[in-house]
């Protein structure tokens, strides 16, 4: 257990220090620990950012958190959070220190300007993915059940009822597809 830990806390950690862009850069990350790890599986991947999503807080955090408790209990939750959570508070203490010297660098702003291509393609990349396991079903090969119709069919409503009623907050339609979700076993 120890071992899963420490394990766990440097690669959260590791997460935490090179998912630069948010939430979304995190989904890279989480998909090969748990190809590497086998910690999850893709399907828990996509229960992982659903939950995510529609829960309050950070969604890199709330996905760390999830997969934590997943496999290691609370302590793995409290664990894999602050291992992520480590590298942004250490990173924003230095540039707060020493935030004249950093804004002034045109280093700094080159450096930027270059990762922000990269983290698309990498969030691109993770969305790509979710779709495909969301609305596809690989392991049936090229068949008709490869097409998941009650996911398509819940997506498509979902967007068309979003424009239709544009004003709706957004939680309405998260609460909405989490019940549909329940009443339709998806």
């Amino acid at each position: 257990m120890i071992e899963l830990l420490i394990t766990m806390a440097f690669e959260f950690f590791k997460t935490g220090l090179f998912a630069i862009g948010g939430g979304l850069a995190t989904i890279p990350f989480l998909t090969e620990l748990g190809e590497k790890y086998g910690w999850f599986t893709t399907e828990t991947l996509s229960t992982m950012i659903a939950v995510s999503e529609s829960t309050p807080g950070p969604m890199g955090v709330n996905m760390s958190t999830y997969a934590g408790y997943h496999n290691a209990g609370i302590i793995g939750a409290i664990i894999s959070t602050l291992s992520l959570v480590a590298p942004s508070v250490i990173v924003i203490c230095i540039i707060a220190k020493y935030l004249k010297k950093f804004k002034e660098l045109e280093i700094v702003d080159e450096i930027f300007r270059g990762l922000k291509p990269a983290v698309v393609a990498f969030i691109i990349a993770a969305c790509l993915n979710l779709f495909i396991t969301t609305l596809f079903d690989p392991s049936k090969g090229l068949s008709f059940e490869l097409i998941n119709y009650k996911t398509w069919l819940l997506f498509l409503a979902l967007y068309c009822f979003k424009f239709k009623f544009k004003d709706l907050h957004p939680i309405f339609i998260i609460l909405i597809a989490g019940f549909c979700g329940v009443i339709f076993g998806l």
